[in-house]
């Protein structure tokens, strides 16, 4: 177990990896404290959807941080950095005629197949606050590791996918994508707590940049073209149309992006 974690550990069956870190951080654990499990029977995605998963299909973790001197503005840099270190570990374990893995604004883990976008695995954070300083929080993450594409939920087949479908069916081992995702994080997390973010190599990851996209924001639908990120805000920038103003939005979920000229509901 590296050095930076002060607990790790593994359960066949929970309602929610989140739910246990939580209550953890809450008894006063050291961080990073990290469970995994087998399947969530009440695993939840971004904007309150529904996690599914199958037995040994999918790596699911939360990890709990107590990320001192982290202001409340830079909060999001904890699950940009989770999503790189996982970005890098799935790619590290693919072949070399597997899919490119990207990011989707602006966490998201995607493939891109046959010039569709098709989700791999989620990022949620839950974060509690000490004035303008952020003082607990956990992130989850939800991989579909070993799914076959014959498995796949009726309603999300069009969207999912997994590593081992990006790899071209090579099975991918979950106890190696956390071992690779740990070595990553450790180096990113320290860097964070030392004032350091590297926000090209985040902005970079982003597939969403130069494309049209519809953005799910709570307030609407937010239609245009995605110019970029803001990478000390971390919001997505949209263009809704020729010569209108830049449209920053801080929270919201990509649900349709274009790539090659195919536009793809993710």
């Amino acid at each position: 177990m590296p050095a930076f974690v002060s607990r790790l550990e593994r359960f066949d069956r929970v309602e929610s990896t989140q739910a246990i870190v939580r209550g953890w951080l809450d008894e006063g654990t050291d961080e990073v404290c990290l469970a995994v499990a087998d399947v969530q029977t009440d695993g939840r995605g971004r904007l309150h959807r529904i996690w599914q998963d199958q037995p040994g299909s999918s790596l699911l973790l939360s990890a709990g941080f107590r990320p001192a001197g982290i202001s409340a503005t830079h909060a999001w840099r904890l699950p940009a950095i989770a999503s790189l270190a996982m970005l890098g570990a799935a790619t590290s374990l693919l072949g070399p005629t597997a899919d490119r893995l990207a990011l989707k604004w602006p966490n998201d883990i995607i493939a891109v197949h046959h010039g569709r976008l098709r989700k791999v695995a989620g990022v949620l954070t839950e974060s509690a606050l000490e004035g303008d300083q952020l003082s607990t929080s956990v992130v989850g993450l939800g991989v579909n590791v070993d799914w076959a594409k014959g498995d796949y939920p009726a309603e999300l087949a069009d969207s999912m996918w997994s590593l081992s479908e990006a790899s071209g069916r090579r099975r991918i081992d979950r106890d190696a994508l956390l071992a690779a995702w740990l070595e990553r994080l450790g180096p990113l997390y320290e860097s964070l707590l030392a004032g350091r973010f590297d926000g090209l190599r985040w902005a970079d990851a982003q597939i969403t940049t130069g494309s049209v996209v519809a953005v799910e924001t709570g307030a609407g639908t937010l239609s245009g073209t995605a110019v970029g990120v803001d990478r000390e805000a971390g919001a997505l920038l949209v263009r809704t149309g020729p010569g209108q103003p830049l449209r920053t939005v801080a929270v919201g979920d990509v649900v349709r992006c274009s790539v090659d000229d195919a536009t793809t509901s993710v």
